[in-house]
């Protein structure tokens, strides 16, 4: 058998919360934070704070949005969280100051061991960095670290680490030019190239 979910078993204090916490956070966000008209933000704030995430400020999370365990998320200020974001955090996630993470993103912070058979969950942290931009309707993988300034195009999913200051795009997303290159990305790219070829030939 390759896997059998009769022997599936959540480790201890796996949410971080007790079971009744963590009901009452679901109602909460299904009722007060949803409910909530869109302008209110620091009220949802409140709301997060009161279930111990670690909200900075002026941070602007719409109603829409969804967060499985908020104690094990962190937002930096001024970051923004799109309608119908999902921070599944199963392992912690830290956004970082003036990061944005566009409508319908997914970051998914757990994962199964998929090698054994009772299937075993994980948390794995994501961090997304200052500054850093996930256009509509990004998949970040769990344990991935998004660098400072990056920019991640839209419906890329990101299964591994992309670097600071990079616009990066595509499924598996990939690095494909600077953000704030001082020359055109075909000029950027020619003179990377005869850099290259010039060590090669040395």
């Amino acid at each position: 058998m390759m896997q059998d979910l009769s022997r599936f078993r959540l480790p201890p204090n796996f949410r971080g919360r007790s079971a009744v916490t963590v009901q009452l956070w679901w109602l909460v966000q299904a009722t007060l934070f949803r409910a909530s008209p869109q302008f209110m933000y620091g009220f949802r704030n409140w709301l997060l704070r009161r279930f111990g995430a670690r909200i900075g400020k002026n941070v602007l999370v719409r109603p829409t949005a969804t967060i499985t365990y908020p104690w094990k998320v962190s937002i930096g200020d001024h970051a923004w969280i799109g309608d119908h974001a999902v921070l599944y955090s199963l392992g912690e996630i830290d956004i970082g100051q003036h990061a944005v993470v566009s409508q319908a993103c997914y970051l998914c912070g757990g994962d199964h061991d998929y090698a054994q058979v009772d299937f075993p969950i994980r948390g794995r942290k994501i961090t997304i960095g200052d500054e850093a931009w996930l256009a509509a309707d990004v998949f970040v993988a769990p344990g991935i670290t998004i660098g400072k300034g990056a920019v991640v195009g839209a419906r890329s999913s990101v299964f591994r680490d992309m670097p600071a200051g990079m616009v990066c795009m595509g499924s598996p997303a990939r690095p494909v030019k600077p953000r704030l290159a001082e020359e055109p990305h075909e000029d950027f790219v020619v003179r990377h190239q005869l850099r290259s070829r010039t060590h090669r030939h040395r």
